[in-house]
């Protein structure tokens, strides 16, 4: 490469150098891009300085076995042999040249992207072992791996390389990289197709885990393994024991050679994500007291085979909600766990009503972060603070009881009267009777069901005694006590009705009860007086009573929404309630 400029006398030299590439100053080998005059490519020059203090020429040698090498080899993966001449101080060889870096660059690589660089390498390594005889280049590191933008792949450095069973000498034999040479090699043992792959192995964990060249020997544990598993939990599991099988101390413990390590790489999916199976998506929450506490559970599952799924649960930021979070906990919702690991999982959501305003319906969105494609999924999540709302009673059930339990006792009253004038015993088993029906029917529809306690005994009491007053109503030959039990069978049927509808309103056991026998009692007065008139005095005290008791247990449920709201809004002011 004469840097001088051409004269009549002297040719322009061929190969005019543009910059630098690489420098081995131990070896003395400097590696730069050329531009070829005849052919206007671009080439690269490896310049080999023997002549220089500190090399030997051992490594001319090992560019003549290079030379030797490359001339018969025709991949697209392996940059071609083009030229070789000698200068005053050295040697020069002449190659293709690629526009590509080295894996010893710093580059950022996607898992299949690195997958699809392991592929392409194999595939030059089946076309080298496929050769007769077979060629071992024993030096694949991340210096000796090309790779352009479009993630072609290129295979130099064949300085090192052995063909077939040719002898190699002894200054050589243990020629590498520290890190990236198989055992064999370190230790002068038999060669296979196998020692290559664990160089490739070495290089493939030098760019996932991001270990340089230079400190892949902080990864060999005493046992000679590469200890790398814990650096790629994001990697799948069939993936990690590839690569444990490539990088295997004895090579019989490897893949046989780069076909059979191909074949078993093609189907592997580097990353395995889990997936985020849940329910339900829309968690709503209604409280009815101040202050309290409620939880829903979320199930997470993943039935991805070889993943362990893992999230983190937070609340979307809300401009009502206080900026302030301590520790990254949100104010008013709670998560158990708000960090997790496992494929199935039941996760705890709280709300804390106790600084929320009454009577309005919060909207709040919660997001749960995972290591699953896609990453983030949203959960609406939903209030409703009625705890100072009052619900409305049964009007409805509550007149139709009222009007039941008036009409029939009034039609009834006059025979009554008149039958028990003949047959005083007749009172004691039409009152049984009633009583007994009346209660009964109320059992059928639901009383005791929803809060109301009544035990066995007392249902089986009450049934025979309706079976005794219809034994006796038959016995007199009189349908009397028969028509009064149907008419309390039907009032009960609706006095429980009533009951039911009180409880299903969110009424406590205790109003929905005397509610319903306060309007039983004031109907059965109202009918009795119409018919017979009010002139008794404990008909009288009956209708007056249950009325006045029926209006008291109808507002003061009122009553108590006040002294609720008295009593909240002097607390709000001091706990700073928060907005919808």
């Amino acid at each position: 490469m004469n840097k001088s400029s051409p004269t009549p006398s002297t040719p322009r030299p061929r190969y005019h150098k543009m910059r630098e590439l690489g420098r081995n100053r131990a070896g003395g080998r400097i590696t730069y891009l050329a531009k070829d005059n005849k052919t206007q490519q671009p080439v690269v020059i490896k310049r080999f300085l023997f002549a220089q203090a500190g090399s030997d020429w051992s490594g001319f040698k090992a560019y003549q076995r290079e030379i030797q090498l490359l001339q018969g080899l025709d991949h697209v993966g392996i940059p071609r042999y083009l030229d070789s001449f000698e200068t005053k101080a050295g040697f020069c060889m002449i190659q293709e040249y690629k526009k590509a870096q080295s894996l010893a660059i710093p580059r950022s690589f996607e898992p299949e992207q690195v997958k699809q660089i392991a592929i392409a390498t194999l595939e030059i390594l089946v076309y080298l072992q496929r050769r007769l005889p077979v060629v071992i280049h024993r030096d694949i590191k991340p210096e000796n791996l090309l790779v352009d933008e479009q993630l072609n792949v290129y295979l130099v450095d064949f300085g090192l390389a052995r063909v077939g069973g040719s002898n190699v000498a002894m200054s050589s034999v243990a020629a590498g990289t520290f890190g990236f040479m198989a055992p064999e090699q370190i230790y002068n043992h038999k060669l296979t197709e196998a020692t290559d792959l664990y160089g490739l192995g070495a290089t493939l964990i030098s760019l996932l885990t991001g270990t340089k060249s230079i400190a892949m020997d902080t990864l060999i544990n005493e046992e000679g393994q590469i200890h790398f598993q814990h650096l790629l939990p994001q990697l799948s599991l069939r993936f990690v024991t590839w690569l444990e099988k490539m990088v295997q101390p004895k090579a019989r413990d490897r893949y046989i050679n780069a076909a059979a390590a191909l074949e078993a790489l093609k189907p592997i999916d580097l990353i395995r994500t889990p997936e985020v199976k849940f329910s339900p998506e829309i968690l709503e929450f209604t409280t009815t007291h101040i202050g309290e506490k409620l939880t829903q559970i979320v199930t997470l599952d993943n039935s991805i085979p070889e993943t362990v799924l893992e999230g983190t649960w937070e609340v979307a930021p809300h401009p009502s909600d206080p900026s302030f979070r301590k520790q990254n906990k949100h104010l008013w919702i709670t998560f158990e766990p708000s960090k997790f690991q496992g494929n199935q999982v039941d996760c705890r959501i709280t709300v804390d009503t106790n600084r929320l305003m009454a009577n309005q319906t919060y909207n709040r969105r919660i997001l749960l972060q995972t290591n699953a494609v896609p990453e983030t999924y949203s959960f609406e999540l939903k209030v409703n603070t009625n705890f100072l709302a009052l619900p409305k009673p049964p009007w409805i059930s509550l007149g139709l009881l009222l009007g039941l339990s008036g009409i029939g006792t009034g039609i009834l009253s006059g025979f009554v009267t008149f039958f028990i004038a003949k047959i005083p015993i007749l009172g004691y088993w039409i009152g049984t009777g009633f009583i007994a029906a009346f209660i009964g029917g109320a059992v059928l529809s639901g009383l005791g069901v929803r809060g109301v306690p009544i035990t066995k005994i007392a249902l089986s009491i009450l049934g025979m005694m309706m079976v005794f007053a219809l034994f006796v109503s038959w016995f007199i030959g009189t349908f009397l006590v028969a028509l009064v039990g149907l008419v309390g069978l039907i009032i009960g049927f609706t006095a429980g009705a009533v009951i039911k509808n009180y409880r299903d309103r969110g009424f406590s056991p205790k109003i929905a009860l005397t509610s319903s026998l306060l309007m039983t009692g004031f109907g059965l007065s109202l009918g009795v007086g119409y018919n017979l008139g009010f002139v008794n005095f404990w008909l009288l005290v009956s209708t007056v009573g249950s009325s006045l008791a029926l209006v008291n247990i109808l507002i003061n449920p009122y009553l108590q929404r006040r002294k609720q709201l008295e009593y909240y809004n002097q607390s709000a002011k001091k706990r700073r309630l928060i907005k919808p």
